[in-house]
């Protein structure tokens, strides 16, 4: 996904009717070795938002039970798999918020219907209808409440998890879970995901020994000072979000125009481009350009970051099992016109970062690492002379069409960078400014590579 401003969205229409609102503790309460779990550097440099996951389950595939029915069964599964995932259910600390009170408070639980049919929404599809489909909006941060709504306290009393179950009129589920980057990444939204499926499905309460989340619990809490408000969370009052399927029968024509490209203008050639090393390359190129259409053709220089999953990439790698926020970012600004119009410097600069990572021995050299380079001051400093900030998030190497409640694989998944549906692509979720997104979407370098899907 491109994001020029990590943003919040507000549906001006109302599609749904809230049902109940409840809340779903663990089945059984934390020990007591496990009454508080330390954040890492990693959790607590990560931004105040929540990471929205929904997944959506045909009519035929969830059986004649009733609304009812299937809502207690979720209800019982999610409380028994949030034994497991003990904090959870718990609530950020108020003695300096390095660490989860696992205090078994539960997380929200919300109950909806819609009087449409899933195949109407989703043949209508507006990625601003989303906020509806998750609980109380939480897709994103809100940058455009006042400072004091997004303060600490806020936090304290924000539940880690919520969940909201979405019924359509023709029987369809649409299951969604947010959870605070304060605790953990996508991978550990997927892992819960997966793990409350696998419990639903189940209907045995000997599932619980399939489920093993690894937590780290050996974290030293670190009294650091992290700003409340990045500087690229801005209000977003004329932005659209948009969805582009890059097939993989384009796949190889990609990355042979890449590596033509890169040895166009006499550069160094560039070996072994990934397909998603490519997209972002062509992404930030079309977007960049179309910023710099609405500037009356003046560049100005943006920065460029993608996130890596690091939990494989340690020479003592975690298990895929792990939570929490096991990521490194690769950022670098691009201060040249020509540093995107070829893709020498983004793609060889990815290449060059994600080597450098693999030689990291573990979770705790990396965060040793960081802490040795962090300081508010030069991470503001960093942004405060870019003109944009493009953040890049593929998820498409999670197995989120494999998340089964028993009613079989989703037809659809929401989330960023993700795999279509049918598995044969990527699916990019894109958000610009209006005015960029029109000369974006119509940018022939990048519709010979994708098409158009929903608004």
């Amino acid at each position: 996904m491109v994001i020029t401003k990590l943003f919040a969205r507000y549906s001006k229409r109302q599609l749904h009717t809230i049902v109940s609102r409840d809340v779903v503790k663990p089945s059984s309460p934390s020990p007591s070795h496990r009454k508080t779990y330390n954040l890492s550097l990693l959790d607590q440099l990560s931004v105040n938002l929540y990471i929205p996951v929904v997944t959506f389950f045909p009519g035929s595939a969830t059986g004649h039970r009733s609304f009812e029915s299937k809502t207690i069964e979720l209800k019982n599964s999610l409380s028994q798999t949030l034994s497991k995932y003990y904090p959870f259910a718990g609530r950020t600390s108020r003695i300096g918020q390095t660490f989860v009170d696992c205090n078994d408070h539960g997380v929200d639980f919300i109950e909806a219907k819609y009087d449409s049919t899933l195949s109407d929404f989703l043949q209508h599809f507006d990625h601003k209808h989303l906020d509806q489909l998750c609980p109380d909006d939480l897709i994103r941060y809100r940058p455009n409440r006042s400072v004091k709504e997004n303060d600490e306290n806020n936090m304290i009393n924000s539940p880690i998890m919520s969940v909201q179950i979405n019924h359509f009129a023709c029987g369809a589920i649409a299951v969604a879970v947010s959870l605070t980057h304060k605790v953990g990444d996508a991978s550990s939204v997927f892992n819960f995901f997966n793990d409350w499926a696998t419990m639903t499905r189940s209907k045995n309460k000997d599932a619980s020994e399939m489920i093993n989340p690894h937590f780290i619990t050996n974290f030293q809490p670190r009294n650091i000072k992290v700003p409340k408000i990045l500087p690229y969370i801005e209000e977003d009052n004329d932005c659209v979000t948009r969805s582009f399927v890059f097939p993989n029968s384009k796949k190889n024509d990609l990355k042979a125009m890449a590596i033509k490209m890169a040895t166009k203008f006499g550069q160094p050639p560039i070996t072994n481009p990934t397909f998603a090393d490519c997209l972002t390359w062509l992404i930030h190129k079309c977007a960049v350009a179309a910023a710099t259409k609405t500037n009356s053709g003046t560049f100005e220089p943006t920065g460029l970051g993608t996130m890596i999953n690091m939990r494989s990439n340690f020479m003592e790698p975690l298990p895929d099992t792990t939570i929490g926020n096991v990521l490194q970012m690769i950022e670098f600004p691009t201060s040249h016109e020509s540093e995107i119009t070829t893709p020498n410097t983004i793609i060889g600069e990815i290449q060059k970062r994600e080597t450098e990572f693999r030689r990291i021995r573990n979770i705790e050299s990396m965060i040793g690492m960081i802490e040795e380079s962090y300081s508010e001051a030069s991470m503001m400093e960093r942004f405060d002379k870019l003109k944009a900030y493009y953040m890049y998030s593929f998820l498409n190497r999670f197995p989120a069409y494999a998340i089964d409640f028993g009613w079989g694989t989703p037809v659809k998944n929401v989330t960023l960078f993700m795999d279509s549906p049918n598995e044969d692509g990527i699916e990019a979720v894109v958000r610009l400014d209006r005015r960029e997104m029109e000369i974006f979407q119509n940018d022939p370098m990048l519709l010979a590579f994708c098409s158009f899907l929903s608004e």
